[in-house]
C-alpha cells in the first residue's frame, strides 16, 4: 500500500559525471526516550532547492526528527550528511554553521521588538558602541522586499502583526542568516486562508530562487501537493511513503493516513 523509500546507504559523491550529493540525506536514524521509541528507522534525501513535504499524525517521530536536524536533540544512531560531507550535529548553533535554520510555531520571535530588530535578533550590526539602527532598518527593509514580503514598515512592532506576517518574517531571518537548509514545522497551523496564502507564496518564491533546500511539517495535504515537489509520510517511526508530489494526490495521502488510523484502532501494530 505504500512506497518505501530505497536504501540510501551513501551520499552521491560529487564527482565529475555525477549528481551533486543531496542538500541533506538521513541514514537509518533512530532515537529513544526512555522506553519510548521516536524514531526506528529513518532515511530521507532533500535535493538541492527542493522542496520536501513531511507528514504523519501526530506522535509518529516528525518533530523528534526536525529537532534532531536542527541540533536540539542527538541521534542515538544512524547518521547525517550535509551536502555529501557526514556531520554529528552537536547544538543548535552548530546546525545553523552548517546551514540549517529552522521556524517553529512559537517563531522565537520578541513581540515588543520592531521587524528590523527581530529581522536581526542575536546579530545585530553595531556602530560601536551602539547599534546600527539605520542599517538594520535598511537591510530588513531591502531583505522583505527582496523577498515579496509586505510590511508597512519595519518600524512596527511585531506584536501588531498578523500571523502570516510574522511567520514570513521568521522564514525571511532565516534565509538571509545563510540558511542553506530550511526546516519549516507547522507553518500555516491556526491561519486563515489570506495568511496560509502569504506563506505559500514565500515558499514558492524561495523554490524559484533555488538557493534554498526546504522541509515542511504540515497537516494539510492539500497546501503540501500545492508547494511541496516531493512528500515523505512518516509513520511509526520511520518513512513509508516517498513519491513526487505530480505522482500522488490528496485522496491517496488521506487514504494512507485514514489507514493507519483504522488500523490502529483496530490494535493492529506497524
Amino acid at each position: 500500500m505504500t512506497d518505501t523509500p530505497s536504501p540510501q546507504s551513501a551520499p552521491d559523491s560529487g564527482a565529475p559525471g555525477t549528481p551533486d550529493p543531496p542538500a541533506l540525506q538521513v541514514d537509518h536514524i533512530a532515537k529513544r526516550f526512555g522506553a519510548v521509541a521516536a524514531l526506528t528507522d529513518v532515511s530521507l534525501r532533500l535535493r538541492k532547492g527542493e522542496v520536501l513535504g513531511l507528514i504523519g499524525d501526530n506522535g509518529a517521530g516528525k518533530s523528534t526528527l526536525i529537532k534532531i536536524l536542527s541540533g536540539f536533540h542527538r541521534p542515538d544512531t544512524g547518521r547525517i550528511v550535509v551536502e555529501g560531507e557526514e556531520v554529528a550535529i552537536k547544538s543548535v548553533d552548530h546546525a545553523r554553521s552548517l546551514g540549517i535554520d529552522t521556524v517553529y510555531q512559537d517563531l522565537a520571535l520578541i513581540n515588543e521588538l520592531t521587524v528590523y530588530h527581530n529581522m536581526f535578533l542575536n546579530r545585530e550590526i553595531v556602530r560601536w558602541p551602539l547599534l546600527h539602527n539605520r542599517a538594520m532598518r535598511r537591510l530588513a527593509r531591502k531583505h522583505l522586499d527582496d523577498l515579496g514580503v509586505r510590511i508597512a514598515s519595519v518600524d512596527a512592532e511585531v506584536a501588531k502583526l498578523s500571523g502570516g506576517q510574522r511567520q514570513a518574517i521568521a522564514v525571511a531571518r532565516s534565509v538571509y542568516s545563510d540558511a542553506r537548509i530550511l526546516l519549516l514545522d507547522e507553518p500555516l497551523a491556526a491561519m486563515g486562508a489570506k495568511e496560509g496564502a502569504l506563506i505559500l507564496d514565500l515558499v514558492r518564491d524561495l523554490k524559484a530562487r533555488g538557493e534554498v533546500s526546504i522541509i515542511i511539517i504540515a497537516h494539510n495535504y492539500a497546501q503540501v501537493l500545492e508547494v511541496c515537489d516531493r512528500v515523505n509520510l512518516l509513520q511509526h517511526g520511520r518513512i513509508t511513503y516517498d513519491k513526487e508530489t505530480a505522482e500522488t494526490s490528496l485522496q491517496e495521502l488521506t487514504d494512507l493516513v485514514v489507514a493507519e488510523y483504522r488500523n490502529t484502532r483496530r490494535g493492529g501494530g506497524s
